[in-house]
């Protein structure tokens, strides 16, 4: 803690020196406290071990809080954000002790002076899906299942692209392995993705992402191989629409042919009000009947999930939320020491930044 603090203080005193118009040097901040009920009342105060971010039920907590540093010019860009939290505490458990914190730690180097070409390396958030960490962007509040069970940050290098009216890019990365910044002891195999986004209108988004890598140390290491779609609509100043669709495939066993499968469709619909007001529905359905990535309660891990959630922003840099969250699945949660076929929970947050 006092190692984080140091880097925070130092952080802020490089901002105060320099502090001038046209700096290259950035300071913003963000934090998001909540606070969720979960109806089958986990007696750890843990939610299902598939959710990463909000996780702690029954008390006021810290999801995310960071401290961000950007340095930008025409060549050259470097970010770092250190950061704590439960979603931290979740995601960062096999990590070092000195990365724990690192929610973003890269540099990257334009490598042409006429063309949008960088190569960045270091710490830096997720290439898969259209959720983040960070809830404020997000259009509602807790993640879905697909998002928390794929990596919400990567550690390696990525070559990326971009053209000049940014209506196209394209970037591939070399990686660590799946949300690792230390590869796994006895894994000597690098994983890489590849991620096409497309703009065909300026209402459209469509994006594609996949992941290839080896799972486990390599006298049983098995080949994962993740594809994601999605698509972004804006139909209209007030209403907008996102779907999403997650396939993967993993070696049962090492050498084998035979394949584990996960299958995730989502679709979010969210309406505007105005500046201030904005309400946001989401139905998911996530099959993972081998458990590929998803240690369910019971084999057969099929799930359908519906959240609703409302938000109140009174002005830009804050925002109010409220969500509540159902999910449906035979016997695939716990009450009173016994499975049941649902999970409720009521989940409230207020996200600032700077």
């Amino acid at each position: 803690m006092k190692k984080l603090l140091f880097v925070i203080a130092s952080i802020l005193l490089i901002q105060y020196a320099s502090a001038q118009e046209n700096n290259p040097i950035k300071i913003s901040g963000y934090i998001e406290t909540y606070y969720n009920y979960d109806f089958n009342q986990p007696s750890t105060n843990t939610r299902p071990n598939f959710i990463y971010s909000h996780n702690r039920s029954n008390e006021l907590n810290v999801n995310l809080a960071f401290i961000k540093g950007t340095y930008q010019t025409d060549r050259l860009r470097a970010n770092l954000a250190i950061a704590l939290g439960t979603y931290m505490t979740a995601n960062y458990a096999a990590e070092p002790d000195v990365m724990k914190n690192a929610f973003e730690a890269n540099a990257g180097v334009k490598l042409s002076k006429s063309s949008n070409i960088w190569l960045d390396a270091g710490v830096f958030s997720s290439h898969i899906g259209f959720e983040s960490a960070i809830s404020k962007d997000c259009w509602v509040l807790t993640r879905n299942i697909s998002s928390e069970n794929t990596p919400y940050y990567e550690a390696g290098a990525k070559l990326s692209y971009a053209n000049d009216d940014q209506t196209f890019s394209a970037t591939l990365l070399y990686l660590n392995g799946w949300q690792r910044i230390k590869r796994l002891d006895g894994n000597t195999k690098p994983a890489g993705g590849l991620q096409l986004n497309w703009k065909p209108a300026e209402n459209i988004t469509l994006n594609y992402s996949n992941y290839l890598g080896y799972e486990g140390e390599n006298a049983v290491r098995v080949q994962r191989f993740y594809h994601n779609f999605y698509a972004i609509a804006q139909l209209s100043s007030s209403f907008g629409l996102t779907a999403g669709f997650d396939y993967g495939t993993q070696q049962v066993a090492k050498g084998s042919s035979d394949k584990k499968e996960i299958l995730s469709p989502v679709l979010i619909a969210r309406y505007t009000f105005n500046d201030e007001w904005a309400i946001a529905g989401r139905y998911e359905y996530y099959k993972d009947k081998e458990a590929m990535i998803v240690s369910a309660v019971n084999p057969n891990f099929e799930v359908n999930g519906y959240s609703l959630n409302i938000d109140y922003s009174p002005f830009k840099q804050a925002l109010f939320r409220l969500e509540g969250k159902i999910y449906q699945g035979d016997n695939q949660f716990m009450r009173n020491n016994a499975t049941v076929n649902y999970n409720s929970s009521i989940t409230a947050s207020l996200a600032l930044s700077f």
